[in-house]
Protein backbone atom coordinates (compact mmCIF):
# COMPACT_ATOMS: atom_id res chain seq x y z
CA UNK A 1 0.00 0.00 0.00
CA UNK A 2 1.49 3.50 -1.15
CA UNK A 3 1.79 6.51 1.27
CA UNK A 4 -1.10 8.13 -0.19
CA UNK A 5 -2.92 5.05 0.36
CA UNK A 6 -2.15 4.88 3.67
CA UNK A 7 -2.98 8.52 4.04
CA UNK A 8 -6.66 7.91 2.33
CA UNK A 9 -7.08 5.25 5.03
CA UNK A 10 -6.41 7.71 7.83
CA UNK A 11 -8.52 10.34 7.06
CA UNK A 12 -11.28 7.83 6.15
CA UNK A 13 -10.97 6.32 9.42
CA UNK A 14 -11.41 9.97 10.32
CA UNK A 15 -14.84 10.65 8.65
CA UNK A 16 -16.17 7.31 10.00
CA UNK A 17 -14.82 8.02 14.21
CA UNK A 18 -16.33 11.67 13.26
CA UNK A 19 -19.73 10.26 11.67
CA UNK A 20 -19.78 8.02 15.22
CA UNK A 21 -19.44 10.66 17.74
CA UNK A 22 -21.65 13.05 16.13
CA UNK A 23 -24.55 9.48 16.04
CA UNK A 24 -23.36 9.08 19.95
CA UNK A 25 -23.12 12.44 21.08
CA UNK A 26 -25.79 14.13 18.70
CA UNK A 27 -26.76 17.22 16.34
CA UNK A 28 -26.17 19.81 18.76
CA UNK A 29 -22.19 18.58 18.90
CA UNK A 30 -21.97 18.44 14.93
CA UNK A 31 -20.63 21.94 13.73
CA UNK A 32 -17.54 21.46 16.88
CA UNK A 33 -16.94 18.24 15.24
CA UNK A 34 -16.98 19.04 11.54
CA UNK A 35 -14.49 21.97 12.38
CA UNK A 36 -12.33 19.22 13.89
CA UNK A 37 -12.59 17.38 10.85
CA UNK A 38 -12.28 20.31 8.50
CA UNK A 39 -8.71 21.01 10.78
CA UNK A 40 -7.60 17.67 9.59
CA UNK A 41 -8.41 18.06 6.26
CA UNK A 42 -6.61 21.10 6.01
CA UNK A 43 -3.77 20.05 7.70
CA UNK A 44 -3.30 17.02 5.77
CA UNK A 45 -3.44 19.47 2.85
CA UNK A 46 -0.88 22.04 4.08
CA UNK A 47 1.53 19.07 4.73
CA UNK A 48 1.02 18.26 1.36
CA UNK A 49 1.07 21.32 -0.04
CA UNK A 50 4.77 21.81 1.65
CA UNK A 51 6.07 18.72 0.99
CA UNK A 52 5.57 19.25 -3.05
CA UNK A 53 6.82 22.95 -2.65
CA UNK A 54 9.72 21.60 -0.51
CA UNK A 55 10.37 19.13 -3.46
CA UNK A 56 10.05 21.72 -5.95
CA UNK A 57 12.34 24.21 -4.32
CA UNK A 58 15.27 21.03 -3.73
CA UNK A 59 14.79 19.84 -8.14
CA UNK A 60 15.76 23.77 -8.19
CA UNK A 61 18.31 24.10 -6.80
CA UNK A 62 20.11 20.97 -7.52
CA UNK A 63 19.33 22.64 -11.38
CA UNK A 64 21.08 25.63 -10.12
CA UNK A 65 23.97 23.46 -8.60
CA UNK A 66 24.13 21.45 -11.71
CA UNK A 67 23.96 24.26 -13.88
CA UNK A 68 21.29 23.02 -16.26
CA UNK A 69 18.73 25.72 -16.59
CA UNK A 70 14.61 24.34 -16.06
CA UNK A 71 13.02 24.54 -19.98
CA UNK A 72 10.70 27.21 -20.44
CA UNK A 73 7.15 26.68 -20.96
CA UNK A 74 7.63 27.54 -24.73
CA UNK A 75 11.24 25.97 -24.96
CA UNK A 76 9.82 22.27 -25.91
CA UNK A 77 10.67 20.35 -29.23
CA UNK A 78 7.79 20.15 -30.60
CA UNK A 79 7.25 24.31 -30.29
CA UNK A 80 10.81 24.60 -31.54
CA UNK A 81 10.12 22.35 -34.70
CA UNK A 82 6.86 24.09 -35.53
CA UNK A 83 8.04 27.66 -35.31
CA UNK A 84 10.82 26.36 -38.07
CA UNK A 85 8.18 24.53 -39.86
CA UNK A 86 6.50 27.58 -40.05
CA UNK A 87 9.06 29.89 -40.60
CA UNK A 88 10.05 27.80 -43.71
CA UNK A 89 6.40 27.17 -44.93
CA UNK A 90 5.91 30.82 -44.82
CA UNK A 91 9.51 31.75 -46.50
CA UNK A 92 7.90 30.15 -49.89
CA UNK A 93 5.22 33.19 -50.84
CA UNK A 94 7.11 35.95 -48.76
CA UNK A 95 10.33 35.17 -51.14
CA UNK A 96 8.18 35.16 -54.31
CA UNK A 97 6.62 38.45 -53.04
CA UNK A 98 10.24 40.24 -52.18
CA UNK A 99 11.75 38.78 -55.21
CA UNK A 100 8.61 39.61 -57.70
CA UNK A 101 8.77 43.46 -55.82
CA UNK A 102 11.72 44.45 -55.81
CA UNK A 103 13.88 41.62 -57.47
CA UNK A 104 16.96 39.85 -55.92
CA UNK A 105 17.26 42.83 -53.65
CA UNK A 106 13.38 41.93 -51.95
CA UNK A 107 14.71 38.27 -51.72
CA UNK A 108 17.69 38.79 -49.99
CA UNK A 109 15.61 41.39 -47.43
CA UNK A 110 13.06 38.66 -47.48
CA UNK A 111 15.86 35.95 -45.90
CA UNK A 112 17.62 38.89 -44.02
CA UNK A 113 14.21 38.71 -42.03
CA UNK A 114 13.24 35.27 -42.25
CA UNK A 115 16.91 34.29 -40.72
CA UNK A 116 16.36 37.38 -37.86
CA UNK A 117 13.04 36.30 -36.94
CA UNK A 118 14.60 32.48 -36.23
CA UNK A 119 17.35 34.22 -34.50
CA UNK A 120 15.07 35.97 -32.13
CA UNK A 121 13.60 33.42 -31.32
CA UNK A 122 16.18 31.09 -30.90
CA UNK A 123 17.97 33.78 -28.45
CA UNK A 124 15.06 33.99 -26.67
CA UNK A 125 14.79 30.62 -25.92
CA UNK A 126 18.78 30.51 -25.18
CA UNK A 127 20.10 33.90 -23.87
CA UNK A 128 23.31 32.17 -23.57
CA UNK A 129 23.84 32.35 -27.33
CA UNK A 130 23.87 35.75 -26.89
CA UNK A 131 25.75 36.23 -23.92
CA UNK A 132 28.38 32.91 -25.07
CA UNK A 133 28.93 35.33 -28.14
CA UNK A 134 30.20 38.69 -25.86
CA UNK A 135 31.96 36.48 -23.44
CA UNK A 136 34.20 35.42 -26.48
CA UNK A 137 34.17 38.54 -28.18
CA UNK A 138 35.41 39.74 -24.68
CA UNK A 139 38.78 37.18 -24.39
CA UNK A 140 39.25 37.77 -27.80
CA UNK A 141 39.93 41.68 -27.58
Amino acid sequence: MSALDSRDTDLRKELDATLQTRRELGEEYEPALVDSFLEKVEQRIDDTVDRRVRRHLAEQQMASARGTRRPKDADTWPERFGFAIISLVLAIPLTAVGGGIAGTAGTIATWVGIVGVNFAQAARLNPELLAGRRGRSREDG
